[in-house]
């Protein structure tokens, strides 16, 4: 019983000249590694359409099914994103969420991406349900968020992965054919031609 002691008391003294592992937080804040999963935020392209295009991705990929999307039309007069359509509804249960990344690494146009603000507590779980609105870019504000440091890049000699005519997705206003097959022709009907198969054997007297 007193060597238990003792050993405890060891342990106690070796640990005393150490500097603490612990901050006063919230005067003191920790320093986040660059991958930290926090908030989610929704990115805009430099000339502020939203990289958003509606296509559900994310909400499939999600685990948890706390990314609720509601997509609609893009029109001349009302032009959102550079696809055909855009996110009309975008939200994130945070109650449900598990900060897993795979919405991050579902997204085609690396619109969603889980950033570095934790501050998230609230006596009311309404609150931590997030709307497209809280979870947007400002406009004039555009990032591509931690795709950075998670999102390996091309190498140069790879081909573009979206054929464009410009060889690269810059956000343009673009149409779903656009960004997939582009310049391919629709599906067309094959016909195989067997000349002694197509003969007509019903000969006419």
């Amino acid at each position: 019983m007193s060597f238990d002691i003792l050993k405890g008391m060891a342990t106690t003294l070796k640990n005393m000249g150490k500097k603490p592992t612990t901050i006063s937080y919230p005067e003191q804040e920790r320093q986040l590694p660059p991958r930290f999963r926090g908030r989610h935020v929704l990115h805009r392209y430099d000339n502020g359409l939203e990289r958003c295009v509606g296509c559900y991705l994310c909400a499939g990929a999600c685990p948890a099914d706390a990314i609720y999307i509601e997509a609609q039309e893009n029109s001349e007069e009302n032009r959102v994103s550079p696809g055909e359509r855009y996110a009309r509804v975008f939200d994130v249960n945070l109650l449900r969420c598990i900060f897993c990344g795979y919405c991050q690494a579902a997204c085609p146009t690396g619109a969603i991406t889980l950033e570095h603000d934790y501050k998230l507590a609230s006596y009311y779980p309404e609150d931590l349900v997030f709307h497209k609105e809280q979870l947007l870019e400002p406009r004039g504000q555009s990032s591509v968020g931690s795709n950075t440091v998670w999102a390996e890049s091309a190498p140069p000699e790879a081909a573009q992965p979206v054929p464009q005519e410009k060889e690269v997705f810059d956000g343009s206003e673009a149409s779903a054919a656009a960004v997939g097959l582009g310049n391919l022709h629709p599906e067309r009907p094959v016909l195989l031609v067997d000349e002694q198969q197509d003969e007509d054997r019903r000969k006419l007297p």
